[in-house]
């Protein structure tokens, strides 16, 4: 009997990627290509659509070659994408109206302060469980039908459409037959209300969205549609579709309620399953839907860091203190400690769990003896520090114990960070063996819905453990680290004001 394999498109903020995966969860083959930013304003930052499907497909071609593979191997499609990042194109053409608005863009910010004034923010809350912040879609599909001339009009006799970056590819890859998306991608949008799984009448209405513009929701799990062959080939189901930080949870097999992971990309991204029933954060964290299988969705508390792994690019692009972003750990490794030196790295504001937008980053602690090594080894800390914060706001919120966390994305391998990292949450960190796990995460749902892999159970067995990080830190020191950290997070709040 022919093998199957499962191809995983992960399209990310800065590459593009395609995983080919076996049946074993093995990858077989590999291919990126990065994507190009633009910066053309203070705080904003737009990419061009069309580069985003046109580096996807060259990727998702060379990784068929280079497994050497036909079409007729690849069993199904995943996806997985960058989350919140906006696109609005013409139904009949295809083309896009403006360039895609990515989640890390503060251009909204006008827009979020007048809803706020309205008083939505409450209703918003209750229904989607988000804060009013650029970083959701919603503002942005709101600035786009707002700023591009004649969008409004051509909105409302149903000419344009809306999409995450998931909802493009799959409409780009069916040759626009396919206009939808998942339940954990329109979870994140500021629209979409998580208990009644359907698109909010009332905040469309408020927004002055038509809701002509969103796509269908369907399971994360689920045959959409057909490739099509002029695009690549032969037809190839796509058989899955998820936010990429609710894929890391499921290729991290965090398949039962209190298990987490933290992922260390661009951001930091801690996502606790939190099972099938809704549960409404006291703690600044967020309500996200992790995925819908069937007819049942589980639901993950999530507590999403804004500036992670870009601090380290800050270091090396803006102060030349690195020349790579892997000579971080070398670095940090000169010295024992930060000297007291702590790196605020709120670049766009402080996210979860304060959410307290005017704050700017900060390096406090430096002595006469404090060296680069303090800053680069502080400014590793602070990434740690971050998720110490979303961890025991996750706890208080849900009472449930964590008993370790599983860790990916790229400043994972940094063995140095992650030794940290459980000294100062006082847990076990578990690398695992294959770091593509948000590729793995869409491969593991696209083999569920063809039938490739049984159930959950079997995908469990799949997973294996990489390498493990025990805390070795004593606990005063642990506590008085942890202390200091916070009292700079409130430095820098105070600042501003």
């Amino acid at each position: 009997m022919q093998e199957k394999y499962i191809l995983a498109l992960d399209s990310g903020t800065v590459k593009n990627r395609a995983v080919i995966f076996n049946r074993a969860g093995d990858m077989v083959s590999y291919a990126e290509k990065r994507i190009s930013v633009n910066r053309s304003h203070s705080g904003w930052v737009e990419q061009d659509p069309d580069e985003i499907w046109s580096t996807q497909l060259w990727a998702a071609k060379e990784a068929i070659r280079l497994a050497r593979l036909s079409n007729s191997d690849i069993a199904a499609i995943g996806i997985t994408n960058q989350r919140e990042t906006t696109i609005v194109w013409d139904r009949s053409t295809g083309r896009p109206i403006y360039p895609a608005i990515s989640w890390k863009s503060r251009q909204t910010d006008r827009i979020c302060s007048q809803l706020r004034k309205k008083g939505l923010q409450e209703e918003i809350s209750q229904k989607t469980s988000l804060v009013i912040n650029p970083y959701f879609s919603a503002t942005k599909l709101c600035w786009i039908l707002e700023n591009v001339l004649g969008a409004r009009e051509l909105a409302s006799r149903g000419d344009l459409i809306f999409g995450t970056v998931d909802t493009w590819l799959m409409w780009k890859l069916s040759g626009g037959t396919i206009f939808a998306t998942d339940f954990s991608n329109a979870s994140r949008t500021m629209m979409f209300h998580l208990r009644e799984l359907k698109w909010d009448e009332d905040i469309l209405r408020h927004l002055d969205i038509p809701a002509c513009m969103l796509p269908q929701v369907l399971p994360s799990s689920h045959v959409y549609g057909m490739t099509d062959a002029k695009v690549m080939g032969s037809g190839i189901p796509i058989a899955s579709c998820i936010g990429n930080q609710q894929a890391d949870l499921f290729g991290e097999a965090c398949f039962s309620k209190g298990m987490a992971k933290n992922t260390y990309g661009e951001g930091s991204f801690f996502l606790m399953n939190a099972g099938t029933e809704y549960h409404r954060s006291q703690n600044g964290l967020i309500t996200t839907i992790a995925w819908g299988i069937g007819s049942e969705v589980t639901y993950a508390i999530e507590g999403s860091v804004f500036v992670s792994g870009s601090t380290l690019e800050w270091l090396k692009e803006r102060l030349a203190f690195l020349d790579s972003m892997s000579d971080s750990e070398w670095v940090a490794k000169q010295v024992p400690d930060s000297g007291g030196v702590y790196f605020i790295p709120s670049f766009r504001g402080l996210s979860a769990p304060y959410w307290d937008t005017q704050t700017s980053g900060m390096i406090i602690g430096l002595k006469e003896d404090t060296t680069r090594s303090h800053i680069v080894r502080a400014a590793l800390e602070s990434l740690a520090y971050q998720v110490r914060d979303v961890y025991e706001a996750v706890v208080s919120d849900t009472d449930t114990e964590i008993t370790d966390i599983r860790v990916d994305g790229g400043a994972s391998q940094n063995s140095l960070l992650m030794q940290f990292q459980a000294d100062i949450l006082n847990l076990p960190v578990i690398r695992p063996y294959i770091n593509e796990t948000t590729a793995l995460g869409a491969a593991y749902l696209a083999g569920l819905a063809v039938g490739l892999w049984k159930d959950v159970e079997e995908l469990q067995s799949l997973w294996h453990e990489g390498m493990r990080f025990h805390p070795r830190m004593q606990e005063y020191q642990r506590n008085e680290l942890y202390d200091g950290w916070q009292n700079a997070v409130s430095c820098v709040m105070g600042w501003i004001k």
